[in-house]
């Protein structure tokens, strides 16, 4: 990564009420998740430096069923070897690693998976993001398979990643609603410790 940024920031995870209560009070890890449509490959997930965000992203898996009581967790994460595509010579190693995917798919004659929408949502946003997870993924295993036998290599500890999501903030903008730097943490060591943001405790302990 580059060492122009500095290496400490903090994290902040959306998740349900007793994931939250057993990673501050209990010390469990985050957990990672590995679904072929994560945004930034396998890893626990952070908003960066945004809380609201995380909790709106709980409340919004509160409001479909499958948290119960929506809470956050902030983390102070070491970035580490870092794949920050807010850099430009790292985003070139991910283009990288998209024209070697692409030509292990073609020699093995299997299809090319696509970023896309969920049903009944605006295709722009291409929510699932099924091609730059596969592309992440094939990254993750050259880096980790050369660091065997070469120590020049070192695995990713962090995807760092910035995103327009959502509508325009206002007519004309060229914000979005919903932009937002993303983290995805594969070395838990990277988690220098986990706490409950003071901000969010009237919001996220009133029940």
């Amino acid at each position: 990564m580059s060492r122009l940024a500095t290496s400490f920031v903090l994290g902040y995870h959306g998740c349900d009420r007793s994931v939250a209560d057993n990673a501050v009070l209990n010390g469990a890890e985050v957990l990672q998740s590995d679904r072929d449509y994560d945004w930034l490959g396998p890893g626990a997930y952070f908003w960066e430096s945004d809380p609201i965000r995380a909790l709106e992203w709980a409340q919004w898996k509160s409001d479909i069923g499958d948290y119960k009581r929506p809470a956050v967790i902030g983390a102070v994460i070491d970035l580490g070897n870092c794949l920050d595509l807010l850099a430009r010579e790292n985003l070139e190693i991910l283009k990288e690693a998209h024209a070697s995917f692409l030509q292990l798919r073609q020699l093995s004659g299997l299809p090319i998976p696509e970023n896309r929408s969920p049903k009944g949502m605006k295709k722009k946003d291409r929510l699932l993001r099924f091609l730059d997870c596969a592309v992440f993924r094939h990254l993750h295993s050259i880096i980790d398979e050369l660091a065997k036998d070469d120590a020049s290599f070192r695995p990713f500890d962090t995807v760092r990643g910035m995103f327009m999501e959502g509508g325009r903030l206002y007519p004309g903008s060229g914000f979005y609603r919903k932009s937002h730097v993303q983290i995805a943490v594969r070395n838990t060591d990277c988690i220098k410790g986990i706490f409950y943001p003071p901000e969010l405790r009237p919001l996220q302990f009133q029940s």
